[in-house]
């Protein structure tokens, strides 16, 4: 609602080439990036119940301009009403 938009990005991915590739692929001007690096959880999986580590990834958050929207998106929130 507010312009944002979340990708789920590789961990060594930098904000300006994120900024970039966006811009690139969805044909919009991103004016901000945000980004979050998160650690991977511990749980018990299995017969023997061993721990299982999922790995650490990152997510960045990124802004458009004014009145730009990418339509992959919309769809989603189309299915949801």
């Amino acid at each position: 609602a507010k312009g944002w938009y979340t990708f789920v990005v590789a961990i060594d991915a930098r904000k300006k080439k994120i900024g970039q590739e966006i811009a690139r692929l969805y044909k919009v001007t991103v004016t901000q990036v945000r980004t979050e690096r998160l650690h991977g959880k511990s749980r018990r999986s299995g017969k023997k119940q061993q721990p299982v580590v999922t790995s650490d990834w990152k997510k960045a958050f990124v802004r458009l301009g004014a009145g730009q929207r990418i339509e992959a998106f919309q769809a989603v929130e189309g299915e949801k009403k």
